[in-house]
């Protein structure tokens, strides 16, 4: 049974989803968080729906056994897209929230009508983003770039000092290749004036995105549309946590493990959280 005390579950392949939960915590400061980060297993983008449906599953079962969770974000668009419909009906009673490119805002919000999409290869192949973009490019054109090695190398630069020039780093080399396989960006008629950000790691790399786009071409990610669809479905439930009593220790509210290196999600974690590394532990999910 679930509580309004439970805590939120939340799962990316890797330490991208640690942006969702950024936005998270601002939107319920009064939640508690619990956050796996699959990284033994990254990046599923490029790895087989079977695969990735096979691990959503796990994921999912650990988190309800061992943490109670009362609903769960799925903070990552490859297992949204691959795997959010299964597990709905394997777990019917369980609320879920998926990410996905968000496209209907980018649609809406360009004034040129050009849009560059980057995502991972698993995403921007699957039947459910195909559906997604004939919903919206009635009015808007799309440029979609499968981003392979950038959400793999966002999650082996955790543990590197930040690099003096953003241009002397392999992230910068591979978002300038990325971007320029997607065409003209600018606010001129035919350019992209829009780039949507179809993977949860990628907003940690807005400052290289932005050096190379220039300051008037939109970046847009899902972290908070996703944040205020959980407090949505919690607030309908009546599963909303009470307010938290002053003086709480926000930080004592948020667990995260991974079943890759700790390291990484330590640094991840203090970097982009401003959490320290005891909130973090390994484990095993088969």
């Amino acid at each position: 049974m679930h509580l309004a005390s439970s805590p939120i579950g939340i799962f990316d392949s890797g330490i991208g989803g640690l942006s969702v939960l950024q936005a998270l915590r601002q939107e319920l400061p009064q939640e508690q968080f619990v956050y796996v980060a699959d990284s033994g297993n990254a990046p599923y983008g490029e790895r087989g729906d079977a695969f990735v449906q096979q691990r959503t599953g796990a994921i999912a079962r650990y988190l309800r056994a061992q943490h109670g969770i009362k609903a769960l974000v799925i903070a990552c668009n490859t297992a949204t897209a691959a795997a959010v419909e299964q597990l709905r009906g394997e777990i019917p009673d369980l609320p879920l929230i998926g990410v996905e490119p968000a496209l209907k805002p980018a649609s809406l919000s360009s004034q040129t009508h050009h849009v560059g999409v980057m995502g991972t290869r698993g995403t921007v192949t699957s039947a459910r983003f195909a559906r997604l973009l004939s919903e919206h490019s009635q009015n808007t054109q799309f440029a979609v770039q499968a981003c392979d090695g950038l959400a793999r190398a966002i999650e082996l630069s955790t543990e590197l000092p930040p690099a003096r020039n953003l241009q002397d780093s392999e992230l910068w080399a591979l978002c300038a290749r990325h971007t320029a396989s997607l065409g003209r960006f600018g606010l001129q008629p035919g350019e992209m004036d829009t780039l949507v950000l179809g993977c949860t790691h990628y907003i940690f790399v807005k400052d290289e995105l932005r050096a190379l786009l220039g300051p008037d071409v939109q970046l847009i990610d899902t972290g908070v549309p996703v944040a205020q669809q959980t407090r949505r479905l919690l607030a309908k439930a009546g599963m909303l946590a009470p307010e938290a009593a002053p003086g709480t220790d926000a930080a004592a509210q948020i667990q995260l493990f991974t079943t890759g290196g700790l390291g990484s999600l330590q640094a991840a974690a203090q970097r982009w959280l401003d959490l320290p590394a005891q909130n973090c532990a390994k484990i095993d999910i088969r």
